[in-house]
């Protein structure tokens, strides 16, 4: 009973977790992260069994990576733009 609490705050994050892995936002990584914590944190306290948590991260842990690899990669060759070049008369202090 008492672990009851801690046990749904786990199931939540990994259920956001999961969520923000299929909509492919930006925030996918930190929230996966988030989630693999807190199911460390709750194998480590006894209220999830140790496997069953490496099981759960393990299945996160792919979903992140399939995201990771749909994600196109940056173009090569091309940087990003220069910020805007101050004057030369600016610049200089006396």
């Amino acid at each position: 009973m008492r672990n009851r609490a801690a046990r749904s705050e786990v199931k939540t994050l990994v259920v956001k977790a999961r969520r923000s892995l299929t909509e492919g936002g930006s925030e996918a990584a930190p929230t996966t992260l988030e989630a693999v914590r807190a199911l460390d944190r709750a194998a480590a306290k006894g209220i999830l069994h140790s496997r069953n948590a490496a099981r759960r991260k393990g299945r996160l842990a792919k979903q992140l990576a399939k995201v990771a690899v749909a994600a196109p990669p940056p173009a090569k060759g091309k940087k990003a733009p220069a910020p805007a070049a101050k004057p030369a008369a600016a610049s200089r202090k006396k």
